[in-house]
């Protein structure tokens, strides 16, 4: 085949660029003229970031105007992505930085927080959150030699009144993975949320909204310089029902308490309280101990502080019971005998029962199966009496002549067992036993065990019959199994038929508080103040006002009725009367209320009751549980209590409840006794601190060189 000359093959090659030529500027053209619009808004949208410029959240103060939680300017480190070995080079030198003032952090931690944010590599990663100032020179001095990392002003939650209402406040933390993704582009990976109590509820209220700065990105997504700046909107502010006085006394009295018990009863360490204005449903103080303090959530929890929180192991140990869970909304306690006025308020809205006139005699047991006993040998009780006496006698056979229909209703009806709907996280339902409830919950019980007995025998017999020697001894055998197995299976049919069905002993049970009756604190105060308004169930809450500080307008939370019972006025009016017998002469709580005046007398019930938890002796550990409100003749107040394995609830928990009433009308200044006791600690540690500075001194000053700090 015959070559073209070279000149010839250079014109084809040239027309075939020329043709190349001419199509990459028609392109050119086309994108210029009808695409020029689109391609720059896309290329301006991969060149421009948006950081957000954290908004300070919410102000949180008491009824009074007492700053619960506030905000304080802090240094976060943050560190901008870089590439391969630099990073690793830069998270080492960073580590070897922070290790004097922090030894637990790593390099696989930053790195670990670097990953998460994998996807986002133009936003700045959040090493760390309040740094020391001195830390934050030393960074900024070493700045040449640690591109990409940055130490910012930010503002960060504190709360200025350390551990006071700590449950009832909540705390902020991390945001995770999951409540990113739900987030939609409100939060970023490095956002702290509310993750509990009013911090949680409230977090839409109290976040406020972030200002931004638009930042420019290279192709790799990292920094190049920063545009325009928006300015974040701050969050709303919350004024919350507490009374920072009244809580103050609620968790003084509580920690005194509970190191007195302790002396006798090691197991007492948890305790937990609620102090409700009976006409709103407002909360004027709540406690939960062990305490919670807040502040230490906003970073990575310490691992000092991990077991006093969260305690290992899969069993509740009362000797470390944990500081994370609220016990005002979150456990459930039997109540004892302060569940003695629901069965009470059952009978004698049943027609059953006449308060003074129908007199039940007390030999110191219950005279019907399985005869359970009482406080005492009472002889002949009527409902105020029996209710001073707190007779276990009288009120089993009260809840006799209600019937269980009635008791159950009744509780139902003054918001036992249900929910309060309290506006805080995590609170727990509680337990009204029904027929129902018990015929589900024990056909497991009985269907699981016998289950593992069938499996038993059939395991059992085809063992033997597997080893056995000839055919008449498998025959053998066989029939013994099937004879075996029908005596399991009509034991079986006895024991369900008797377990899943209600029986006489339940309702004595019910009665008196005990068997599988379960309640939280907050619902015994509820219904405590039930009781004391006249039969408005109220929805409790801790929130009083929210307060947009850009605009001024205020929202005041007003008093939610859940519904009015549908127990009468006159049983309503004596059941206020059988409990005021309880703290005169002869009840069970007259020695608490001794120093009142005759215008502040306080209706009460107290209560002892058996734990019911695995492990603890039944007729000797006891939680101490005790409701009441003030004054009798004209409620304000309600409170509930309960202090685990506290004995007596007059004797243990009721005197938080002096201390709370003395402090609310005035008898006895408790807050100013804590107060001053406070700051006399707080001047003597200053003592200490500037004597040990001195003495330090003058060993220098005089040659002595054994101390270098």
């Amino acid at each position: 085949m015959k070559t073209l000359p070279l000149q010839n093959r250079l014109k084809i090659y040239i027309y075939v660029i020329c043709a190349l030529l001419v199509v990459l500027g028609l392109r050119l053209a086309i994108v210029q003229i009808f695409h020029s619009a689109e391609y720059q808004t896309k290329a301006s949208e991969n060149r421009i970031r948006l950081l957000p410029v954290l908004a300070s959240r919410g102000e949180i103060y008491d009824r009074n105007g007492e700053t619960l939680a506030a905000n304080e300017l802090v240094y976060t480190l943050s560190l901008s992505y870089l590439e391969g070995n630099d990073q690793k080079k830069i998270v080492r030198q960073l580590v070897t930085l922070l290790q004097p003032y922090y030894p637990e952090v790593t390099d696989s931690q930053i790195e670990e927080k670097i990953e998460l944010q994998k996807y986002r590599l133009y936003e700045p990663v959040v090493i760390m959150r309040d740094i020391p100032w001195e830390l934050a020179v030393k960074i900024e001095e070493t700045r040449q030699d640690l591109p990409g990392v940055s130490v910012n002003i930010e503002p960060l939650r504190v709360y200025p009144q350390g551990t006071l209402a700590g449950h009832v406040m909540g705390y902020i933390h991390s945001i995770n993975q999951e409540e990113l993704a739900a987030s939609g582009e409100k939060y970023s990976i490095n956002s702290l949320i509310g993750k509990s109590g009013v911090e949680k509820v409230y977090e839409s209220q109290l976040r406020g909204k972030d200002g931004a700065r638009r930042v420019e990105v290279d192709s790799q997504g990292r920094p190049m310089g920063e545009l325009v700046t928006m300015s974040p909107v701050p969050g709303k502010n919350l004024t919350l029902t507490l009374d920072m006085k009244l809580q103050k006394v609620m968790e003084a009295s509580m920690e005194s308490n509970l190191l007195r018990i302790q002396q006798a009863h090691p197991k007492a360490k948890v305790g937990s309280a609620v102090l409700l204005d009976v006409k709103t449903g407002e909360v004027l103080a709540m406690t939960s101990s062990p305490v919670m303090r807040p502040d230490d959530f906003k970073g990575k929890l310490a691992s000092s502080m991990v077991s006093y929180y969260f305690p290992s192991g899969d069993k509740y140990n009362p000797m470390e019971p944990g500081a994370a869970v609220n016990r005002a909304i979150q456990a459930q306690y039997p109540p004892g005998s302060t569940f003695k006025p629901i069965t009470g308020m059952a009978a004698l809205e049943s027609g059953n029962l006449d308060p003074l006139n129908d007199l039940i005699n007390c030999q110191g047991r219950y005279w019907i199966a399985p005869y359970i006993s009482c406080t005492g040998v009472h002889g002949n009780e009527n409902y105020f009496s029996g209710m001073a006496d707190s007779c276990n006698t009288y009120f089993q056979e009260a809840g006799r002549r209600a019937g269980k229909d009635n008791i159950i209703k009744t509780a139902q009806d003054f918001g036992l067992g249900q929910k309060t709907g309290i506006d805080l996280s995590g609170e727990t339902s509680g337990l009204v036993p029904t027929p129902a409830w018990k015929k589900e919950i024990n056909a497991i019980l009985i269907n699981r065990k016998y289950d593992n007995l069938r499996k038993q025998l059939q395991e059992k017999y085809e063992n033997l019959i597997a080893a056995a020697k000839d055919e008449q001894e498998r025959e053998t055998l066989q029939k013994d199994q099937k004879n075996e197995s029908a005596k399991l299976e009509a034991q079986y049919k006895i024991d369900y038929n008797f377990d899943t069905k209600w029986q006489a002993f339940d309702t004595f049970n019910m009665s008196i508080g005990q068997g599988s009756n379960q309640y939280t604190v907050i619902q015994l105060a509820n219904y405590t103040a039930t009781i004391a308004n006249g039969g408005y169930l109220m929805e409790p809450h801790v929130v009083k006002k929210i307060t947009d500080p850009n605009s001024g307008r205020v929202t005041e939370i007003k008093p939610k009725v859940v519904r009015k019972t549908s127990v009468s006025a006159n049983t309503l009016a004596l059941t206020r009367q059988a409990m005021k017998a309880v703290t005169e002469e002869g009840g069970t709580a007259s020695f608490l209320f001794t120093n009142f005046p005759e215008n502040i007398s306080i209706a009460s019930k107290t209560g002892t009751a058996q734990t019911g938890r695995v492990g603890d002796i039944s007729l000797s550990e006891f939680h101490g549980v005790f409701i009441a409100f003030a004054p009798a003749d004209d409620p304000q107040i309600a409170f509930a209590g309960v202090i685990e394995y506290g004995q007596h609830g007059s004797e243990s928990v009721g005197y938080v409840a002096k201390d709370l009433f003395e402090q609310y009308f005035g008898l006895v200044d408790h807050y100013a006794a804590i107060t001053a006791a406070e700051e006399k600690a707080k001047s003597n540690l200053q003592k200490q601190a500037g004597a040990e500075t001195d003495n330090t001194v003058n060993k220098l000053d005089n040659g002595d060189t054994t101390s270098k700090e």
